[in-house]
């Protein structure tokens, strides 16, 4: 039996405040190799900051974490930021001197990490780059360093839904172990090997499953149901005792002392159960306008051009009363353009944009920001005391409470707040506008998994219309009736839902394959049908003929693809951008072509057998 090796790291008791507000206390885990943890929380439990505990960045008040010797760890930031002037090729370069990288191994790393990631322009400006871009460079900037460890803090923020799934692909098949904070669902089902939730609501401040996201949530289910039966029995036994105590039990006997000091036990564990287990939510509830129209925006022919590039052409669509869009497609692919031709902010290059008369549009701008040195107060009351919503006066106080902030909050200027509860911040005043459309651009930023959840549900009751942009797969899957898909090509497609899409993305992917790699999944699927079918005890003529030949093609592939592995990893191609990402898509088109002869070889041979 092979020896079981000791954890990468090991954390015990770690408990961290910031003033008197303790974030978490006495929370112990441990990281092991090809850990995937998920880290999930309420906003403000201190994920953000455990991670940069583990990383060395803050010290813990207490508690230690011990590291195995020589351990590397790398850590990206929730938010991707490059000093001016540096190139994607002067970050990676920075970041292979920090490790010390030379020699052949430096090309070969370069040219690797750089091939999978897709930048073409090396020579890029970090800082011009988009969010999404910044976010894969940032990625790729801790992946050269070959850590044993990734750390990443919300690591879907700006990344569209080709980032994220080429993000879950690089973790699923890494070597390395990581700790992800994420209220991507979807995201933490498909990646994750164990989930751990810090909560207080947990005795020990956290609770670790050993699952993915869809596991975790059947444990917790299990261990709240548990604690609610122990907290029905204690106040019962509780109730009991405070009785036998109204009754003027005399403590003359050690009997008596016995159960006193019992009953004051009790008392003190009840108090701590229900201190942990009161829960509190953000309410959130969009308001609407009686409009009766039914259709409010119509799209006829229209086109949008940035630069010399058609973001989409020739579109048509109309938003109806009702109607809830999710708005699709990788970066650069004009959804936020869309969004700002719905509002009007912008002008179509081409065709027409109808518009219903004394239409109100909210818009939620996914870059609009704060100003860090105003209170909380002006924030959420900008005009006084109080807020008007839904023709009802709130005191502010009261407002500051639906959305989880304190009395004391209000003074504290907004540049303290953590970026939840910024968010939250703005989702406060987009309620206080009443409206026929919302137009929402990335409103889940920051959002922890319980906000996101009432979010949702204030979305699907909201009876006015909605165009939605996020990459909360889980959240389009739940709020949107109809999905607008942009390809970044010019083109535009409607699906009935995010799935839909989804299989239209990877049929237009099988069919950018070469003739060859075409021809292979039509034998694969010829063969997937005859196996399907009562077993043949002999081969055709035809597939006689392919079985004999069969494992030479195997051979062949194999030569392929490891001409092509090679031909990445040389060192002389480390700064061509352009025949990287060809080689990279070369590798990936053999890989599949080689994975296909193995699978029909198999069926030939259970065949033949």
């Amino acid at each position: 039996m092979p020896p079981i090796s000791s954890p990468i790291v090991n954390a015990q008791e770690i408990t961290k405040a910031f003033g008197a507000n303790p974030l978490f206390q006495r929370v112990s885990f441990t990281i092991s190799d090809g850990d995937r943890i998920g880290l999930i929380g309420p906003n403000g439990s201190g994920k953000s900051t455990l991670l940069r505990i583990l990383a060395g960045e803050v010290s813990a008040d207490s508690g230690e974490v011990s590291f195995r010797k020589r351990t590397r760890l790398a850590c990206v930031e929730q938010d991707s930021r490059f000093e001016p002037g540096t190139t994607v090729r002067s970050v990676i370069e920075a970041a292979l001197d920090r490790c010390g990288v030379t020699g052949t191994d430096r090309g070969a790393r370069f040219a690797e990490t750089l091939g999978r990631a897709g930048f073409e322009d090396l020579d890029a400006q970090a800082t011009e780059l988009s969010g999404g871009w910044q976010k894969r460079l940032a990625i790729v900037e801790a992946l050269v360093q070959h850590p044993d460890i990734l750390l990443l803090d919300e690591p879907t923020n700006h990344l569209d839904l080709p980032g994220i799934t080429w993000l879950e692909d690089l973790l699923e098949g890494a070597a390395f172990a990581s700790v992800i904070v994420s209220h991507d669902r979807y995201f933490l089902e498909n990646v994750t090997t164990d989930m751990v939730e810090l909560n207080r609501i947990y005795p020990d401040g956290s609770l670790r499953v050993h699952g993915n996201y869809s596991q975790f949530l059947e444990k917790k289910e299990e261990f709240l149901h548990a604690q609610s039966k122990r907290q029905e029995a204690l106040e019962n036994l509780v109730h009991g005792e405070i009785e036998w105590l109204r009754r003027g039990a005399k403590a003359r006997t050690r009997k008596s002392k016995a159960r006193i000091s019992k009953a004051g036990e009790l008392m003190g564990e009840l108090a701590d159960l229900n201190q942990r287990t009161r829960s509190t939510a953000t309410q959130i509830d969009f308001s609407s306008t009686d409009r009766k129209t039914k259709r409010l925006i119509e799209l006829q022919d229209v086109t949008c051009n940035m630069g010399d590039r058609a973001l989409f052409e020739g579109l048509n669509f109309i938003l109806t009363a009702g109607m809830r869009v999710g708005l699709v497609g990788p970066n650069g692919s004009g959804k936020t353009t869309l969004l700002r031709l719905l509002q009007g902010d912008l002008a179509p290059t081409g065709g027409e944009i109808r518009r219903a008369d004394w239409l109100r549009i909210v818009y939620f701008d996914q870059t609009r920001t704060l100003d860090p040195d105003v209170t909380l107060r002006r924030a959420l009351a900008p005009d006084g005391d109080s807020v008007v919503y839904r023709d009802r006066v709130i005191h502010v106080a009261g407002w500051a409470a639906r959305f989880l902030f304190t009395g004391e909050q209000l003074s504290q200027p907004v540049g303290r707040l953590s970026g939840g509860e910024r968010a939250r911040v703005l989702i406060a005043q987009l309620m206080l506008q009443p409206a026929d459309i919302l137009l929402l651009d990335e409103p889940t930023n920051d959002l922890d998994i319980p906000t996101l959840e009432i979010l949702e549900e204030s979305l699907i009751d909201f009876p006015g219309s909605l165009v939605l942009v996020t990459h909360d797969r889980y959240m389009l899957d739940r709020v949107s009736s109809i999905v607008l898909g942009l390809n970044g090509k010019g083109g535009a497609d409607t699906f009935a839902d995010y799935g839909q899409w989804e299989q239209w993305q990877a049929q237009r992917s099988k069919s950018d394959l070469t003739p060859n790699a075409a021809t292979t999944h039509g034998s694969l699927t010829s063969g997937s049908s005859a196996s399907a079918a009562p077993a043949k005890k002999k081969l055709s003529y035809l597939e006689a003929r392919e079985y004999a030949t069969i494992e030479l093609r195997v051979e062949e592939a194999e030569q392929l693809v490891q001409g092509k592995r090679a031909e990445l990893e040389d060192p002389a191609n480390a700064t061509n951008a352009s025949l990287l990402v060809s080689t990279q898509a070369d590798l990936d088109s053999a890989q599949d072509a080689l994975d296909a002869l193995y699978t029909r070889w198999a069926e030939l041979e259970k065949k033949s057998g």
